[in-house]
This record gives C-alpha cells, structure tokens and sequence, in this order.
C-alpha cells in the first residue's frame, strides 16, 4: 500500500495533490544484486522528447520522476524487476521484465534507452506511450525489447490502479470469475510415480496437473534428474535427446497414467517444442487414450504453418504460444482454429496492453487462454496474468509456480494457490510490492547459468531445441 500527501493506501488523487515545478531527475540504478553499482547521470530536468500535445509540460500533474531496474534471484533464476517512480511521495508502479536467459540484455534497453524516454511523462497515458516506446527502435519488436517495454508497461498499468484506488482487474472491466483455475506439475520415472504425484496434486485441491514422463536415458524436459551423476551431466548439457524414444516411450505412460487416476482430473502435457511436424502428427495419434487437457508445444514457431495439418491429426486439445514475442503471430492460428490453448506470456509480449487486446481476439474465436506462469516470470507477471484471468470471459488455465519462500520475501502479495486456485488481488494496482533490501540478498548467477538448460543435442550429436 502508499500514501499520497497524507491520504491512506488506495486513496485516489487529483492533481492539486502534485508539487508544481518539482525538477525530474534520472535516478541511480541500483545494480547492488549483481555486485557491482552503475551511476546514472543527474539531470536538473529531464529532456521530453515527442512530447504528447495534450499535456502541456507547465500542466500540473503525476510525472515520472525514474525508472529504477534491479536484478535478484529469490527464485534461482534471474528476475529483472522495474520500479517506475513518479512525483507523487510512496507513488511508484512496479514491472516485470524477466527474460531469464537474457537478463543483462533486457535491462540495458530498460536503464539506457526506455527508462529516460518515459522520465517527465504523464504516466497515465498509458497507449501512447506503449505505441511511443515500442516504436522508439526503428528495427523494433524481439523478445528482449518486449520484455523491456513489457516492464514499463506493467509499472503504468500499476499506477494507473493505484491512482484509481482500483485493483486492475477492475480497471479490464470487473470481474468475470470469482477465482482462476491453476495447474501444478507432476513428473516421474513410471506411471505409477506419476499417478502418485498427481493424486497428491488432487488432495491439495488441483483439478489440472501437468505430467511429464523422463524418457530412459535422455535428457528429457520437465523431469527431475534421478541421481547426483544426471544432475551433473544436466548442468554440463552431455547428455542427449532421442525423439523416437520419447515417441515410442511417453504416450503409453501418459495413457496409463489415466487409467490409474482415473477421468476426473485434467492431465497436461508439455512437448517443448521438440518434434518435427511429422512427429507431433503421431504423437497426437498415439496419445488420444491419455484425454489430455492439452497437449502443449507440439510444434515450434517456425512450424506454425503445419498446425492445420496438426489439427486433423486427432482431437487433442492444442495449446502453443509461451515463444511468441508478438501478439501477431497469434493470429493465423485463431483465424484457422487451430489451436484450443494460447500460452500468452506477458512479459515477452511487450505487457499488459498488447496482451489485453490479444485475449480479446482469443475469446472472439473461442480460444482460451492458459497463461504462462512458471517460476521464471515474477510475482509482479503473475499478478498481471491474474487481472486478466479474472476479468476475461476467455480464461483457461493458470500455470501455477511455487514460489520459494525467499520469493515470497522480496514480493509481498505474491499470488499463492489456494486449494488449486488463484485469487486476484483486492488491493488498488496490481497488488505486490517489492522489498529492495530483502531482494539484495539473492543475486544472480553469473551470464550463461541459467542458459545452461537451453542447450541439448539430439543422438548425432546436432543441436536440438530445448
């Protein structure tokens, strides 16, 4: 919660709240969690560039005074998270810009170019200044850039809920749900190690688990290692993927792991983008007894033009999009009805904003949305997937993280499951703080640490996505 000049947390403001003439300053970007301190220059005033015409710069009003970036890693992998600060005293919006295998990357674009475009803006603009940031590179769009606005945007949208005295859902239209439905995530060596894992999952209340088979002697994702000597060979990446094996192999599991937990929960799957067109055709065959939810990732984006082709193969439920970094890309498949599922990743989107407008396209063509929310997206980007979820009438499912306590530290708030669901929060803006002290606690790992996990090689030795 905040004050402004006095008034209680979630209390709007109006204008005559805001100091006149208060100098805008670029602020010092704190890099203390990665062990090192970059000064930024001071400014009496802050130079707006392309201002918009509808606000005078003399005008009164909530002007962004910084935008601070920090990195931390409660979670294990490196969190990127963005404070946009304004004039207003304890008035500040907070952003998630996690691209967990690009952190340094995505936090220049925000430190160097994106944070002192938006210094001295009014923050309440919220369309503009997306279309203003993202346009602000003339070779625009990727993954790292959206990240970076996606922070930004997050921040705004927390503000601007704030300032209302309204949690954000409120401010997508109220809500359509009175919780989200979560999933959580099962993995094991058998069938009957799995069954297990998700029968417990049941007993705490989850009607959807995700289950992932390890594929005997591969390096299968979404399982845990069995013993100290795989753990090894994971962080060093020596081991291999065999794609046939994982045909041969899982959809019999997946099968008998509906016969022993029987048709009253929702089995998921996650194939991680590791078939050939040809290859996810039979998977989608063989794994029909299994009744799955959804069967995730069968396809990698540069395959998207053989979803049609996916489609007729059986009558699985598809869902993909978790890679897609513009809302765009969406489009062939909803226009085709090609997909059941979009795996709509905020973060790299490029924010709340886009992704608004993409759930919109999605309930118009009767898709639905299951939002990517593993522990590498912040508690900040599940709070903004949850404002959603609650307010669209094209709601799915939740992924669900289990946030660490130490995680649990740094963002006050964080959604947590309850009874395999998630609430909204109640509270005006997005809901979470950020504890800068606790969070200087966790630093990152070293560049390339977390980008082990990404690197596979099939049996011959070629590289295979991850």
């Amino acid at each position: 919660m905040y004050s402004v000049n006095g008034h209680p947390g979630g209390a709007p403001f109006t204008a005559r709240d805001a100091p006149r003439e208060q100098p805008v300053r670029i602020e010092v970007t704190d890099d203390s969690t990665a062990g090192n301190h970059r000064r930024r220059p001071r400014h009496p005033r802050a130079e707006v560039l392309a201002p918009a015409p509808w606000t005078p710069a003399e005008a009164d009003g909530v002007r962004v005074t910084a935008v601070r970036t920090f990195l931390t890693g409660p979670q294990g992998c490196p969190y990127v998270v963005t404070r946009v600060e304004t004039n207003q005293p304890g008035l500040y919006g907070l952003g998630d810009a996690s691209d967990p295998q690009r952190p340094l990357a995505t936090r220049a674009v925000l430190d160097e170019y994106l944070g002192p475009l938006l210094v001295g803006r009014d923050p309440a603009d919220i369309e503009d200044l997306h279309r203003l940031l993202l346009n602000s590179g003339y070779w625009r769009g990727g993954s790292i850039e959206h990240n970076a606005l996606a922070a930004v945007d997050l921040a705004l949208w927390d503000l601007k809920g704030k300032v209302a005295g309204l949690p954000v859902h409120q401010l997508l239209g109220g809500k359509a749900r009175a919780w989200a439905e979560a999933y959580t995530h099962a993995d094991g060596a058998d069938a009957a190690e799995v069954a297990d894992k998700v029968l417990t999952a049941v007993g705490q209340g989850y009607r959807h688990v995700r289950v992932q088979v390890a594929v005997p002697g591969r390096d299968t994702y979404g399982t845990a290692p069995r013993d100290a000597a795989e753990a090894a060979r994971r962080r060093t990446r020596t081991d291999r993927w065999d794609t046939l094996a994982y045909l041969r192999h899982v959809p019999a599991i997946l099968a008998d792991v509906r016969d022993r937990v029987g048709p009253d929960v929702e089995l998921l799957h996650d194939a991680h983008e590791r078939m050939t067109p040809a290859e996810a055709r039979q998977f989608v065959r063989a794994v029909e007894d299994a009744h799955l939810y959804f069967l995730e990732d069968a396809l990698a984006p540069e395959d998207v033009a053989h979803f049609p082709e996916l489609r007729a193969a059986g009558t699985t439920p598809l869902a993909v999009g978790e890679l897609y970094h513009d809302p765009r890309a969406y489009l062939p498949l909803l226009v085709g009805r090609s997909i059941d599922f979009a795996r709509i990743r905020i973060p790299t989107l490029g924010g709340l904003t886009p992704a608004r407008k993409l759930v919109a396209v999605c309930e118009m063509f009767g898709v639905r949305t299951a939002p990517h929310g593993p522990g590498d997206v912040t508690p900040v980007g599940m709070a903004a997937n949850m404002a959603l979820n609650i307010s669209s009438p094209a709601f799915g499912v939740q992924e669900a993280a289990t946030f660490r306590d130490a995680t649990l530290e740094v963002f006050p708030g964080a959604p947590v499951p309850t009874d395999g669901h998630l609430l909204a929060p109640e509270v005006p803006g997005l809901g979470i703080d950020f504890d800068e002290r606790a969070a200087r606690r966790y630093p990152v790992g070293a560049p390339l640490e977390h980008d082990r996990w990404a690197l596979l090689r099939a049996t011959d030795g070629s590289v295979h996505r991850a």
